[in-house]
């Protein structure tokens, strides 16, 4: 009976990231393709970096920094960006993220609003690293940078995080009733 466990136990493991696989890899194709379309003045939300947010809040911080690092260099390598800049950035996202998790505290984090509160910490912090290592401020000064770059993106970000976080939502008050 315990082997039979084990087994099954190490075949949900390997579903389950297999889904994020899938996930990871359609979402980025997204990001690189389609979410320019949905750009407001230039600004376009990180749907990697919200995934990779939601990964740490419900996996842990340790395997969110691996996962992070995964993304941020699938994402360097689909985007044709400088390898390591998104990786970076979303390491940096994924630890912060990772402090707010607790394995008895993962449907108050994705399904409330305190994911919107962490996305929006977490994607500031990012978002300034990586445009940080991109902008040359010679041609932006440091308030418009922090605003356009630290905020704006981020404010973005979390705005577009109702969707899972909502969907979470649901599924809990299903699950509760």
């Amino acid at each position: 009976m315990l082997i039979t466990y084990e087994t099954s136990r190490k075949k949900s493991e390997i579903r389950k990231y297999s889904v994020y696989f899938l996930i990871v890899v359609i979402t980025g194709l997204f990001q690189v393709v389609l979410v320019k379309f949905f750009s407001v003045g230039g600004i376009t939300p990180d749907l990697l970096l919200i995934l990779c947010i939601w990964f740490s809040l419900s996996e842990g911080q340790l395997k969110g920094l691996f996962f992070a690092f995964v993304v941020g260099t699938y994402f360097d390598i689909i985007s044709f960006d400088v390898i390591g800049t998104n990786t970076l950035a979303k390491i940096t996202a994924a630890l912060i993220a990772g402090w707010f998790f607790g394995e008895n505290k993962i449907n108050r984090n994705l399904g409330t609003y305190r994911f919107i509160i962490i996305v929006f910490i977490a994607s500031f912090f990012h978002n300034i690293i990586y445009y940080f290592i991109h902008i040359e401020f010679s041609q932006i000064s440091f308030i418009p940078f922090f605003f356009k770059y630290g905020v704006a993106i981020s404010t973005y970000t979390s705005i577009v995080t109702l969707i899972p976080m909502l969907l979470k939502f649901q599924r809990n008050k299903i699950i509760i009733s």
